[in-house]
């Protein structure tokens, strides 16, 4: 079977972007193949194990694509009669996808601090300033973040996404919110025929 090549993945084997995300025990018997990142993928989807592949993923990509999916998927969430505070949040980590400054790194925090952490869009915001930088204010010592803290929040974001609205097609948006992410890793939009939103 021919797997697709993950542009934004340099890495040939999943098992070395394993090394620090939680997976189940199935997944992790997945990776003693010493499986391709699109193959092990590919099998995770297979076998219906979506939030180890939705946290493989998320670390697996580059923090500011990881980002943009996180938003792709919370943007499903998101309606007419949604707070303003979580459509402000998205909107703040699009910003830093699209232009990745310190100033849209810290205006990410602050608009994710003002939804509470009640709605996945939080972790949108999150992503971006987890994503490198300091997480302490400005005026002191530079504190980095880990390296898996973006995929961390980019994992509760589509995972929340998921399940906060009709949880029974829970499967059916992991399936969807993963083909996104693939596209992205092949250096596509994620929108897959999606209209841009507004």
């Amino acid at each position: 079977m021919n797997e697709p090549s993950f542009k934004k993945i340099p890495s040939p084997l999943a098992a070395p972007l394993c090394a620090d995300i939680e997976l189940d025990e199935p997944a992790r018997q997945l990776l003693q193949a010493d499986p391709s990142p699109a193959a092990f993928l590919a099998r995770l989807m297979e076998q219906e194990l979506f939030t180890d592949a939705v946290r493989f993923l998320a670390r697996a990509l580059p923090p500011r694509e990881s980002t943009w999916w996180a938003c792709l998927c919370v943007r499903t969430t998101l309606g007419e009669d949604s707070r303003p505070e979580f459509k402000l949040a998205v909107e703040a980590a699009e910003r830093w996808v699209y232009t990745p400054s310190e100033e849209n790194r810290r205006l990410s925090y602050e608009a994710a601090q003002a939804t509470n952490f009640d709605s996945p869009a939080a972790w949108t915001g999150m992503a971006a300033f987890w994503s490198g930088g300091s997480m302490a204010p400005p005026d002191v010592p530079v504190v980095p973040p880990a390296e898996n803290l973006t995929s961390k929040a980019v994992s509760g974001a589509v995972m929340l996404s998921a399940v906060i609205l009709e949880p029974e097609k829970a499967p059916e948006k992991y399936r969807t919110f993963l083909e996104q992410g693939i596209d992205i890793a092949n250096g596509g939009s994620g929108r897959l025929g999606q209209k841009p939103a507004a």
